[in-house]
């Protein structure tokens, strides 16, 4: 968990595609759609390259382009590749639990890369040990990989062992496993957390959001549908049904913070999303302001909607220094105080005397939007309203967002005016439940907002 951000974080980003020669070429696309999907995961990055004799593979901890470089990507060529991004949630931060997770078992290679959280991964490992199965990584990658193993034991084909596997798996997964020689796609029966195919010139594509297609020139196919598999192998597609009842939950947080704007999800722009949030909140307001004002960068799409809808002027009130380190990495809090006054500014000449409309996405712990405010208040805004594109976070996730217990969580042990006076705002609204719909709406499935209501679409862990 990061001690001093105070947004919830995504677990992972994967990609992988299949191509008709070898070459460099999959591993530098990997590299691109990577650095696309560099904003679900930052602690690690990886891929595995196949040329059906071997895979090599590379991953450490660090953004991607610390872990690679264009001279290594030249080294490792192939036919087919799968890359990772990793927020280190769960299993530590440690390089060993860096994906993908690679096996050698009865004379082939299996590369995975997973996005999401598994609720009976603790009894699911436990069993696995108890039968003599041994783990060199916390994570549940590798779980999720053992567990198609040991249905590859009972069955006649890889295939039949991921829809075997898939029966045991609780919870939010998108993975993708490759051979020397297949690439299979899968998305859990909630379709939690995003999954998607792609095409260029005949070679499939598939990634966790549709910009990491655009950051390779694919064409966006589709998505991959709640249970879902998609198999890949010499140039050929085909889907297999997995037999799990499809339940339809995608995480609506994807479209509130977690996914780029202008990516696609589930048949809904991210950015349309985000902008209709701001006008729901507009709609129910009433406020006087002079200007609206976007958090960078994850405010700014639900600001443009607010003062659109409310025509209050739209004004960047902030410059964001992107070359900074993340503030989370400093040792101690005031360090991570000198980082946020450097990453964040605000523009006084826009703010001074002003009543600011400020709109941000979220608010978990309270502590980097109060230290937001007060920068405002020190360029002389007059008033700051905040404005909230999100319900109030009440409940925590346990399908891949770190949102962290209800101790932690702002809104659950205060009240909204307690909220005002922590975060130093002059008024605080959150977008409300019954404006999720007009949010989502041309979403092609339902959503999961149990962070908001507690009602999970599937059993959890106790004492969650």
């Amino acid at each position: 968990m990061y001690p001093f951000d105070d947004k919830p974080y995504e677990e992972c980003g994967v990609f992988g595609i299949e191509t008709d020669h070898i070459g460099p070429q999959p591993a530098i696309d990997t590299y691109n759609a990577l650095f696309a999907l560099q904003h679900r995961g930052q602690h690690s990055a990886g891929m595995a390259v196949s040329d059906g004799t071997q895979i090599k593979y590379r991953k450490n901890d660090g953004l991607v382009p610390d872990v690679f470089n264009m001279d290594m990507l030249k080294t490792l060529h192939g036919h087919m590749a799968v890359g990772h991004v990793r927020y280190a949630a769960n299993g530590g931060t440690s390089g060993v639990n860096a994906q993908p997770v690679l096996v050698e078992f009865r004379g082939e290679f299996y590369a995975l890369v997973f996005n999401g959280s598994l609720t009976n991964a603790r009894g699911l490992r436990d069993e696995i040990e108890r039968a003599g199965g041994i783990f060199q990584t916390k994570g549940s990658a590798e779980l999720i990989l053992v567990a198609v193993l040991r249905e590859l034991l009972k069955t006649g084909s890889l295939e039949e062992a991921v829809c075997h596997a898939m029966k045991t798996l609780g919870g939010a997964y998108s993975f993708l496993l490759m051979t020397r020689n297949k690439l299979i796609a899968a998305r859990d029966p909630g379709g939690f957390r995003p999954l998607c195919l792609g095409d260029r010139n005949g070679a499939a594509v598939f990634a966790s959001e549709s910009c990491a297609l655009d950051a390779v020139d694919a064409r966006f196919v589709r998505d991959i549908e709640p249970g879902e598999i998609v198999v890949s192998e010499k140039g050929k597609r085909h889907s297999i049904p997995s037999g799990l009842p499809p339940r339809h939950s995608v995480c609506m947080f994807e479209f509130v913070y977690f996914a780029r704007p202008d990516s696609v999800i589930d048949g809904l722009s991210v950015e349309l999303a985000r902008q209709a949030a701001g006008r729901c909140l507009a709609r129910q307001d009433n406020i006087e302001g002079d200007i609206v004002v976007g958090v960078p960068d994850s405010g700014m799409s639900s600001a443009v909607g607010y003062a659109r809808e409310s025509g209050i002027p739209y004004q960047k009130g902030f410059v964001k220094n992107r070359y900074i380190g993340r503030t989370f990495i400093q040792a101690t809090h005031g360090e991570r105080v000198t980082s946020l006054n450097i990453k964040l500014n605000a523009v006084k000449a826009v703010v001074e005397g002003k009543r600011v409309v400020l709109v941000d996405d979220s608010i978990v712990r309270g502590t980097t939007i109060a230290r937001v405010v007060s920068v405002l208040r020190a360029a002389g805004a007059r008033e700051i309203h905040m404005r909230v594109s999100s319900p109030p976070f009440l409940y925590p996730c346990h399908f891949g967002t770190d949102i962290p217990t209800r101790d932690d969580l702002i809104a659950a042990r205060h009240t909204f005016s307690e909220i005002e006076k922590k975060i130093g705002v002059d008024s605080l609204r959150f977008l409300r439940l019954e404006d999720l719909g007009e949010m989502l709406r041309g979403l092609n499935i339902s959503w999961c907002d149990a962070c908001f209501t507690g009602k999970y679409p599937v059993p959890v862990p106790p004492n969650g």
